[in-house]
Formats: structure tokens, C-alpha cells, sequence
């Protein structure tokens, strides 16, 4: 008989509730310290970097948080909707987007919630490791699902292992790419987080679509 390590604990664990996130919030107005950190700075400034275009016809931010990529992505597309589990940090971005109309903040819990419509840019940043693997699955055909033919999809985790999450970094990626049939086209790997931006079968290269290559 073995004992199943803390790696097996992780990977039987259901979805993480609201209430989880709600708890983190009545505590820290920024529980992850998502706004003094550099290290959350420079990560999105990578996260933005790796878009493959400079605008958007629509996106979906599931998991924003405070926001605080959701401005950087905001300028850069016509319409974005941006949806968070817990309502505390949906309150003041909405209050924040107020003038701008381009920006759709909703509390939706996904998977079983999904907004309608298609997007040519689908980001998952530090959401997928909150969820199981049936979720999880869920979350990936419903990002497919709603993915324009020339769409692509960003997603970023942390990669260290965290008590009581149930899956790690790793493993969302490693679904991402066998199960979604999308394309790694950019990949970022360092110890902390892993970054990868993944279209259709055949999307050209950044250089390819600008003209740069022929």
C-alpha cells in the first residue's frame, strides 16, 4: 500500500468555491498582491507582449481580479469582457470602466457561466489551477467553442505547487495543449510561471501576418 503524495491531495480536490475568493478579499483589498509587485508587473507586461496583434475585435478576461490587466488590454480591443467569481473587485472596476463602454465587467463563474458571443482573443492568467480537471475541461471546449477562426488564446500560471489548489500551472498548460487542438504558437517558460499564446492549426507567425515575411 503507498500514500498518495501532495501532488495526488492536489490533483482530487474539487474546484475552488466563491466563498474561497470571497474570504480572501474581506481580508486583503489585494490578496495576491497583484498591484506592489513586480514581479506581477513584469509578467503582465510579458502577458501583453505575446499578443500577436496590436487590437482586438472582442476578448474575454475570465479570473480578472482587480483589473489591473484589464486595463492594459482594454486600449488594445474593441470589445472586452471582463468577469471575475467573486464580486469585491468587480465593484470598483466597474466603477472604473464607467466611461468606457468598450469594457463589459460581469461576475460570472465559469465554467457553467460563459458570455455569449465569439472572441479573437480568449486570456486565461492565473484561473485554470482553481479548477478540477472536469472544469477545467469544460473551461477549455468553451474557450474553443466561442474562438474566432483567427483567434488565439493567452494563458499564464504560476508554476510552484499551492496547498488546497487542485491542479498545478503545469498541468493546465499540458491540457491546454492536448486537449484544445490549438497550436502552441509562443511559449515562455520560467521556474515561477509558464506562458503560452496558442491559435488554430495554420495561423501564420507574427512576422508572416505583418508582412514582414513573405
Amino acid at each position: 500500500m503507498t500514500t498518495s503524495g501532495a501532488g495526488d491531495i492536489l490533483r482530487h480536490r474539487r474546484t475552488l468555491p466563491a466563498g474561497y475568493f470571497e474570504t480572501l478579499y474581506q481580508d486583503s483589498d489585494d490578496p495576491w498582491g497583484l498591484g506592489r509587485s513586480w514581479y506581477e508587473q513584469r509578467k503582465r507586461a510579458l502577458t501583453m507582449a505575446v499578443l500577436p496583434r496590436a487590437r482586438f475585435r472582442s476578448a474575454f478576461e475570465p479570473g480578472c481580479a482587480l483589473g489591473l490587466l484589464t486595463e492594459l488590454l482594454a486600449p488594445r480591443c474593441d470589445r472586452l469582457v471582463a468577469t471575475d467569481i467573486a464580486a469585491e473587485p468587480l465593484a470598483a472596476l466597474a466603477r472604473r470602466f464607467a466611461a468606457d463602454p468598450q469594457v463589459d465587467v460581469r461576475q460570472l463563474a465559469v465554467p457553467r457561466q460563459w458570455p455569449s458571443g465569439e472572441f479573437d482573443l480568449v486570456v486565461l492568467s492565473e484561473i485554470g489551477y482553481y479548477l478540477d480537471h472536469a472544469d477545467l475541461s469544460a473551461v477549455i471546449d468553451r474557450t474553443v467553442g466561442s474562438l474566432a477562426a483567427d483567434g488565439v488564446v493567452v494563458a499564464c500560471h504560476w508554476r510552484h505547487p499551492a496547498a488546497g489548489y487542485p491542479l498545478t500551472g503545469d498541468e493546465v498548460h499540458e491540457a491546454l495543449t492536448a486537449a484544445s487542438g490549438l497550436t502552441v504558437l509562443a511559449a515562455h517558460l520560467e521556474e515561477d510561471f509558464r506562458l503560452d499564446m496558442f491559435a488554430r492549426p495554420g495561423a501564420p507567425s507574427v512576422a508572416r501576418a505583418d508582412g514582414v515575411l513573405a
